[in-house]
């Protein structure tokens, strides 16, 4: 029997890792990494010798064949990405797909894919934003060109919809992004309500919430253009 553990990782304070990923990091025969260089910062801080492997939205068939074939072998991988919970706007979800093909094809037996919960900025800006109702849409990272149009038109309806929508966007586009929010919104609706989450959990964490013109007037300082944004809008 095999084991591949998908581990979710601080997505900025190193003190969000939760024991039992401690310990599968340190147990495992090898970790899957989106980059091996911050992943080795993260098993340092925490004294985790297991070997990592590369794997990310470029691996090709090779490296999931190698994957599988040591999974045959019964050898135990972790699953973690840079930061947060794989699988969620990340290549895990292709990897995850990949041997669940391959084993209800027959080409893997007594496969074990298991989930450690901990860290995620989805979770962490949803919490703390207010929203009325239990629903909201979550849309991954926003599309930087093809398709940003089309996304930004799409917002009012999944608004009236879902009450919210939820999307990652980085802080070179972030203030083109919330423009675009406000220019394609109907002036027939009501204005919408936009949360920012900034470096969640990291020095720097800010979350503000306001109308478009507010969020947009905030941003106008490059300073606060800088990190990495969860935006909510309702």
């Amino acid at each position: 029997m095999s084991n591949l553990y998908i581990v979710a990782t601080p997505i900025g304070n190193l003190e969000d890792m939760t024991l039992r990923a401690i310990r599968v990091l340190g147990e495992v025969d090898f970790i899957l990494s989106e980059d091996t260089r911050v992943t080795g910062k993260l098993l340092k801080h925490y004294e985790i010798k297991t070997k990592t492997y590369s794997f990310h939205e470029h691996s090709n068939d090779d490296v999931y064949e190698k994957i599988l074939e040591q999974l045959k072998d019964g050898k135990d991988f972790a699953l973690v990405s840079d930061a947060g919970t794989p699988g969620i706007s990340d290549p895990g979800s292709r990897l995850i797909n990949f041997l669940r093909e391959k084993e209800n094809a027959g080409e893997i037996s007594d496969l074990n894919i298991i989930p450690l919960p901990g860290a995620s900025a989805l979770s962490s800006a949803v919490s703390v934003a207010g929203l009325h109702g239990s629903e909201f849409y979550f849309a991954g990272f926003a599309p930087k060109k093809k398709g940003k149009q089309t996304f930004l038109k799409s917002l009012p309806e999944l608004t009236d919809k879902f009450g919210a929508v939820v999307f990652f966007e980085s802080g070179h586009r972030i203030l083109k992004t919330i423009k675009g929010v406000e220019e394609f919104y109907p002036a027939t609706k009501t204005e919408p309500k936009i949360t920012l989450a900034k470096e969640l959990t990291k020095i720097h964490e800010k979350i503000i919430k306001g109308t478009s013109v507010e969020i947009i007037n905030y941003l106008n300082d490059e300073k606060h253009q800088k990190g990495e944004f969860v935006v909510i809008v309702e």
